[in-house]
């Protein structure tokens, strides 16, 4: 990752150079943090480190290959084994000896290139798409800064009705809360059942968002795409009424940074500072013609795809790793 350090009159003389296929190694709290720090640099563009950290590379690259290797180590089976191997200092690091007596399983060279194949497989997913989601994102901004510029603002309040509907015959029990990206997740604290009867009923198509904004910095605000379920009773609850006004466009306006900066800056209260309901009908957005907000909104179904292949692609590649390694260890 890009260096937090303050790089201004740096004597990079100091500094310790990585190419293609090297390791870079740091062995520093290793046991406090139960992770080996261990990275394989894949790119072609030669870039500076710290002098603290450990540069090496394969030898015998016949015999073992550095993907192979760096697929080894990316399991927290390793890092658990890397803190039991670290000394007893207050650092808990695991000195560079150490790390090379570590023993591992070595199998024949050409299982190792289908093992890497199927893992490079994965990261060629995750970077296809990381690069197409740069690009969405991009048209999506450059999209709604021109609808600024084309159609007139109107005011939200005249598009949106709040829904203060509870689950009082307890209908529904899927209790979920909002993050500070703008989904909907598992609640965090448990809910009896019992409790449920005060909750807010969020049907498809609704939205629901944290009054509270001093917490977080953000609107936290998402849309109900799936079934029926219920939030907290301190969440404020909304439905489009105006067929002109696509949900997934609204949605897509309060996605932006800068709703996110237009809403702490017109949240009120003392204790804790408030963007409410009322505050929302004030908020004035551009409308364009039904058929632009379909094309955003298409562009904008595309980006979260691409968003949910990469997020599949890391979990199953988190997953699959273990599993290659193992079967690495049947074959050696």
């Amino acid at each position: 990752m890009p260096t937090v350090a303050d790089t201004n009159e740096l004597d990079n003389t100091k500094y310790k150079i990585v190419r293609g296929n090297m390791f870079v190694y740091s062995g520093m709290q290793t046991g406090r943090d139960v992770c080996i720090r261990l990275a394989l640099y894949g790119k072609e563009k030669t870039v500076l480190i710290s002098p603290a950290y450990t540069t090496f590379v394969v030898r015998k690259s016949a015999e073992l290959l550095p993907e192979y290797l760096y697929m080894f180590f990316k399991r927290f089976e390793m890092d658990r084994y890397g803190a039991f191997l670290s000394d007893s200092s207050i650092r808990s690091n695991l000195d560079w000896d150490r790390f090379c007596e570590i023993e591992i399983p070595l199998p024949d060279i050409q299982v190792q290139r289908d093992l890497v194949a199927i893992y490079g497989g994965l990261q060629k997913i995750v970077a296809e798409n990381e690069a197409l989601i740069a690009q969405l994102e991009s048209v999506c901004h450059d999209f709604v800064v021109d609808c600024k510029s084309k159609y007139p603002k109107v005011k939200l309040g005249d598009y949106i009705q709040e829904i203060k509907e509870k689950n009082t015959e307890g209908r529904y029990n899927q209790v979920l809360g909002l993050s500070t990206l703008k989904q909907f997740r598992e609640a965090n604290a448990r809910v009896n059942k019992s409790e449920l009867n005060s909750y807010k009923i969020v049907y498809r198509n609704n939205f629901a968002f944290v009054p509270t904004t001093d917490t977080w910095k953000v609107f936290a605000c998402a849309l109900n795409r799936g079934d029926t379920i219920v939030v907290s009773p301190i969440y404020c609850v909304f439905a489009i009424t105006d067929p002109n006004l696509l949900p997934e466009y609204l949605s897509l306006i309060y996605h932006s940074n800068e709703f996110d900066r237009y809403v702490r800056f017109n949240s009120w209260e003392s204790a804790r500072e408030n963007f409410n309901y009322s505050d929302l009908c004030n908020v004035n957005i551009p409308l364009p013609p039904i058929d632009v907000q379909k094309s955003i909104v298409s562009i904008y179904n595309c980006l979260t795809e691409a968003k949910r292949i990469v997020a599949d692609a890391r979990e199953l590649m988190k997953n699959i790793c273990p599993a290659l390694v193992q079967k690495a260890a049947h074959s050696a």
